[in-house]
This record gives C-alpha cells, sequence and structure tokens, in this order.
C-alpha cells in the first residue's frame, strides 16, 4: 500500500487524513515545549517522506533524525567545533539523505 497525504487513519478524534494531522500540527501552538520553527522543519521532512511512499513511523523516525542532526550540527559550528565547510557538506548530505 503507497502511503500519501491523503490516507486516512484512526486518529485519537476519529478519522484523520495525514494531510489534516500535518495541518493540525502546524496549528498547534507547541511553542512552551520545542520553537515553533522545529516543529515547521519536522513536519516538512515528514510530509516529504510521506509524500515519496515511506510509512507513518518510518516518516516520523527520517523526521526526527534529520532535525536533530541538523541542529546537533548548526549548534557545533556556532561553538567553533566544526569549520563552515564541514557545516555545509553535512547540512548537504543531510538534504541528500532526504531527497534521494
Amino acid at each position: 500500500m503507497k502511503i500519501t497525504l491523503d490516507t486516512t487513519f484512526n486518529g485519537s478524534l476519529g478519522q484523520v487524513t495525514l494531510s489534516q494531522a500535518v495541518q493540525q500540527l502546524r496549528e498547534r501552538d507547541l511553542a512552551c515545549t520545542v520553537p515553533a520553527d522545529a516543529v515547521e522543519r519536522k513536519v516538512t521532512v515528514f510530509a516529504r517522506c510521506v509524500e515519496r511512499g515511506f510509512t507513518p513511523l518510518r516518516s516520523e523516525i527520517m523526521a526526527a533524525y534529520y532535525v536533530a542532526e541538523r541542529d546537533a550540527t548548526t549548534e557545533a559550528f556556532d561553538r567553533g567545533l566544526i569549520t563552515r565547510g564541514e557545516l555545509e557538506s553535512r547540512q548537504a548530505q543531510l538534504a541528500s539523505l532526504l531527497l534521494s
């Protein structure tokens, strides 16, 4: 079965499509625990994974990995632990993982 954003699942409040779930994540205020831009990045990666046909669980794992790696790389650069070239190289590697 190919998973798309129109695929319907049982959510905690009843039937929901992945598209609706993504929209609900975007609208939900999670600022008290997670910065809004982090939620947006993760939702974007999750939606791209689902569009490519990955299962929701695999998409969630891939999105979490991507955001964690990207944030860790940025933090390492900000702390002076890696060079700008290393930062750009790692970001390009992460993007190619997502798009391949």
